[in-house]
């Protein structure tokens, strides 16, 4: 049985500047770019790995169920190794990513209930 990794002090570490971010989305795009962004922050600081500045293989899920998707296609050993999928596996990396796609959904559907009260508050 492989060691079980935890990530919490890296969820820790990002989470207030992504409810702070998620909080002034002004649009359902936004809620994915700061989901991607928050995703991509999280993978540098849990690698050590400038790579995944880039990595766009997990993204906010358009009809919510399941709350994210990772394209396994993306994440192939010659980029990443084994690596990505090692500490994947074997960790609670994918509780933390569903945590914050269950965060950014929550947000993008309060954004589409109304969206001409949430521009006027956001304008004024």
């Amino acid at each position: 049985m492989e060691k079980q990794i935890s990530v919490a002090k890296h969820e820790n570490s990002i989470l207030p500047g992504f409810r702070n971010k998620i909080s002034k989305a002004e649009s359902a795009e936004d809620v994915k770019n700061f989901f991607v962004y928050t995703v991509r922050e999280l993978l540098v600081n849990v690698f050590q790995d400038n790579k995944y500045h880039d990595f766009d293989a997990i993204q906010l899920s358009v009809s919510g169920d399941p709350l994210y998707t990772l394209d396994d296609s993306r994440v192939t050993a010659e980029a990443f190794g084994d690596e990505f999928f090692n500490i994947w596996n074997n960790s609670d990396l994918p509780r933390v990513v569903a945590g914050l796609a269950e965060t950014a959904t929550h947000r993008r559907r309060h954004l589409g209930k109304k969206p001409e009260k949430t521009t006027a508050k956001i304008r004024n």
